[in-house]
């Protein structure tokens, strides 16, 4: 009877073993992965307690967290958990992370989001990178260079002792169409052809080189009539939905642009016809008055401004740069273009803090100057 009762006890389990000890407590034990018999550290009050102990360990075996000395295993950082938190932890413009967002929701979370950042060598990167094709060159370099990113901070934060991403010029695309600036005669057609509450903003996009998130916030009181200066301290961009004023698109991108004199008689006669709302007005809100421009209103007028000029061919950008290759023909310096411009990169940044106010001016006189000779506008 004895006997029974004993085997009883120590009925068979497909995993580890339990036994009653004299104590009448129960101790549990099983044979790990290295083939080595483990036996619990402590009793248990009661079977259930020692099968809850041996479900654990199996739980353990099975999702590879099981370590000799009965410690949890750390689970790996995988890529998505690690791309997560350094896109939550960086300071960035609401279009720049909704831009950063998108591409790895759509072109870098599929491919490596699962894996432990550990696992991801350069042949998966060569494999990936070749499967995003070429025909949107700069969508592929935007999103090869997110992933460089990416992976070097953690290399940096000791998650990774090398980055995988070194595939030669992926980060960069060579533009596949060049832009063709607008001639001056171009702009006269395309100016003409906007409807009027509109042409002044063509005007200052092209002579002033101003980004249209740029031109879309700009207020009455962004405009120096006296000084003949467009002060640029903000912008509206639409993210996730939303539409967001923030400052401009860089640092450098907050600056005073001189108008050049012969749209000053323009200017004033925009504020005085269609500016509502004080010194707050926007110079082009919606058809409301007080919204801001949407690009798809905007759009609807200048393609057909563009097609009367002979030049579907021109976005809107291409107008600011336009604006630059103009500013260019004056004599301009390189920090002065850049401070004009608005341009981000750490080099045109240090230009822009040494070139003069002074010689601003006189580019938008010399920009007058080309305007009298060759246009009206």
């Amino acid at each position: 009877r004895h006997g029974a009762l004993t085997m009883a006890v120590r009925r068979k389990r497909s995993f580890g073993g339990i036994r009653q000890l004299p104590s009448r407590r129960y101790q549990a034990n099983y044979t790990g992965p290295d083939a080595v018999l483990h036996k619990a550290p402590h009793t248990f009050d009661t079977r259930e307690d020692a099968e809850a102990w041996l479900t654990g360990i199996r739980r353990q075996i099975s999702s590879g967290e099981w370590t000799p000395n009965g410690s949890r295993k750390r689970r790996a950082l995988t890529f998505e958990a690690y791309a997560d938190t350094w896109i939550e932890r960086r300071t960035l413009k609401p279009r720049t992370r909704a831009h950063y967002r998108s591409l790895l929701d759509k072109h870098i979370v599929p491919t490596f989001g699962r894996l432990p950042l550990k696992a991801i060598d350069a042949d998966d990167v060569g494999a990936w990178y070749a499967r995003l094709g070429g025909d949107h060159p700069t969508l592929r370099a935007h999103t090869y260079g997110l992933l460089r990113t990416i992976l070097a901070s953690a290399v940096q934060d000791r998650q990774l002792d090398y980055n995988p991403c070194h595939i030669r010029g992926a980060g960069t695309a060579r533009r596949v169409r060049k832009i063709k600036p607008a001639t001056l005669g171009e702009l006269e057609t395309i100016t003409n052809a906007m409807p009027e509450k509109y042409r002044l903003m063509v005007l200052l996009a092209s002579w002033c080189a101003m980004r249209f998130g740029e031109l879309a916030e700009l207020r009455r009181k962004d405009i120096d009539l006296t000084n003949g200066v467009v002060r640029i301290r903000r912008a509206v961009v639409r993210a996730g939905g939303q539409t967001i004023v923030d400052t401009p698109k860089s640092d450098a991108g907050t600056r005073d642009v001189a108008i050049p004199p012969h749209l000053m008689p323009l200017v004033r006669e925009h504020l005085s016809k269609s500016i509502t709302g004080g010194r707050e007005g926007l110079l082009f809100p919606a058809s409301d008055g007080v919204s801001h421009l949407a690009t798809s209103t905007l759009y609807s007028s200048f393609y057909k401004a563009r097609a009367a000029a002979g030049r579907p061919d021109l976005t809107w950008h291409g107008l600011r740069h336009t604006g630059a290759v103009l500013a260019a023909s004056t004599g301009a310096t390189l920090s002065e273009l850049m401070g004009r411009l608005g341009h981000s990169t750490v080099a045109a940044a240090m230009r822009y803090q040494h070139a003069a106010q002074g010689r601003d001016r006189a580019i938008a006189d010399a920009l007058s100057a080309l305007a009298g000779a060759e246009t009206h506008l």
